[in-house]
């Protein structure tokens, strides 16, 4: 196996994971939350988004979440955009990295933000091209790369094409996305090969969802294919509101669990991890979707 001896990860809790809860998380959570999470040695936390209160108004107070973040030197503290409004928000407040999202699916692209594929990324091209101007890095997601709510099953091909496109565009690493959380790893493999003939290998990242239970071994076929940087949510938390049944992003704990069993580099320390996460989960009185978590708790 061609594993990896240090893995990045990407932390989204903070935003994938809250956006979608139905009763407003404060202002104050939120950052004693992000706080945590920094303690435990993450160094890419997801803060907020800037998209449009009406359709997501859990994140509404982002800009001044992250005015208000104790930001830690060697921590980045990426901010999801949408469009061209949404940058000029980042950048009154300072930010310094941002990402975008597009889907491989042209159903769940027009029920998400009711355009196209093909227009999605026009619309992306001046968004990116002001932000690299600013000095900003950008980072892409792809949605649905392993099936869609809509279309069922998603040609790897696709993956490929949108992945392209947003590396083209200028973004630094592309975040493949199994929104649905329906792959297994064969087909994770798959995608990911077909992806690498467009967008180098060290330029892509893997986002998981464990609808079906099968987060961490998709996660361990894109480890053997030579990814190394990895989306997670602490607790488990999070969904897609365009999935129904969707559940949450494979959990933190859990990943950096089977990391350290690798011997895989991480830089988290899975313990104070898991109080982050037991912090959040009592906050929303919830049970800890990770279970790493509950058996360290035990």
């Amino acid at each position: 196996m061609n594993l990896p001896d240090k893995v990045k990860i990407v932390e989204v809790g903070a935003r994938d994971g809250l956006q979608n809860e139905p009763g407003q998380v404060p202002v104050e959570v939120k950052l004693a939350l992000i706080n945590r999470l920094a303690a435990s040695g993450l160094r890419v936390i997801e803060a907020g988004s800037f998209v449009a209160p009406k359709w997501v108004p859990q994140m509404a107070d982002s800009a001044e979440v992250y005015a208000a973040l104790d930001k830690q030197a060697g921590v980045a503290y990426p901010m999801l955009v949408p469009n061209m409004r949404g940058l000029e928000s980042a950048l009154d407040v300072g930010v310094e990295e941002i990402a975008i999202f597009a889907a491989a699916s042209e159903s769940f692209t027009r029920k998400n933000i009711n355009c196209s594929i093909a227009q999605s990324i026009e619309r992306y091209r001046g968004v990116v091209a002001e932000a690299l101007a600013q000095g900003l890095r950008v980072r892409g997601y792809v949605s649905c790369v392993l099936g869609c709510p809509y279309e069922g099953n998603i040609d790897a091909a696709a993956v490929a094409a949108v992945a392209s496109a947003l590396f083209e565009l200028g973004c630094y690493e592309i975040s493949l996305g199994d929104t649905i959380g329906t792959g297994t790893p064969l087909k994770t493999q798959a995608m990911i090969a077909s992806v690498m003939e467009n967008v180098p290998l060290g330029h892509l990242a893997a986002h998981f969802h464990d609808t079906y239970g099968q987060a961490l071994a998709n996660l361990l076929a894109a480890l053997q294919m030579g990814i190394a940087v990895i989306d997670s949510s602490v607790a488990g938390l999070g969904g897609c509101p365009y999935a129904r049944g969707a559940s949450g992003n494979v959990a933190s704990e859990d990943v950096i669990y089977m990391l350290d069993g690798m011997g895989i580099e991480t830089g988290v320390n899975l313990p104070r991890l898991a109080e982050a996460g037991k912090f959040i989960s009592d906050f929303l009185q919830r049970p800890n979707g990770s279970r790493a978590a509950r058996a360290l708790s035990s």
